[in-house]
């Protein structure tokens, strides 16, 4: 699994702690950044990760901004992209399980750094169960072909 990993100012502690699990977990990872404190645009983040998401240059993203609110609607406006704001271990599972999700989004302000870590965890290494959940992802797939 390679996974494309990014936040603007209002996520890079947590960020460096995803990077963390990441990298205990031995999976291959790219960071996007930001890498200053300074105010920033999370759209210039989210979007560069959920295209090379999208494309096939990555298999997931793990986006993080204060609330995560922004980076997950910039990242759902690119084509392909299935992104959800998680802020519990059992909507990482449902997600991934149920939803297909190809990029997490998350929020530094919201949670703290160990649930952040048990989420991404959970997220990572829950398969999509496929079964009566591929019809609903095969009509949104439809969806994005019409517009």
């Amino acid at each position: 699994m390679k996974v494309a990993l990014a936040s603007d100012h209002g996520g890079i502690n947590l960020r460096k702690e995803i990077a963390e699990v990441l990298t205990e977990l031995g999976i291959q990872y790219e960071d996007f950044g930001c890498d200053c404190e300074g105010s920033v645009d999370y759209p210039d983040y989210a979007l560069p990760v959920a295209k090379k998401v999208a494309s096939g240059d990555f298999d997931r993203g793990i986006l993080i901004c204060g609330t995560g609110i922004g980076m997950n609607i910039a990242a759902n406006k690119v084509k392909g992209i299935r992104c959800a704001l998680v802020h519990d271990t059992f909507s990482a599972k449902a997600t991934r399980g149920h939803n297909d999700t190809n990029i997490l989004a998350m929020g530094e302000r919201v949670i703290g750094p160990g649930l952040a870590r048990d989420i991404a965890k959970i997220w990572l290494s829950t398969d999509f169960e496929g079964g009566r959940h591929e019809n609903r992802i095969r009509k949104i797939s439809d969806y994005e072909k019409l517009v």
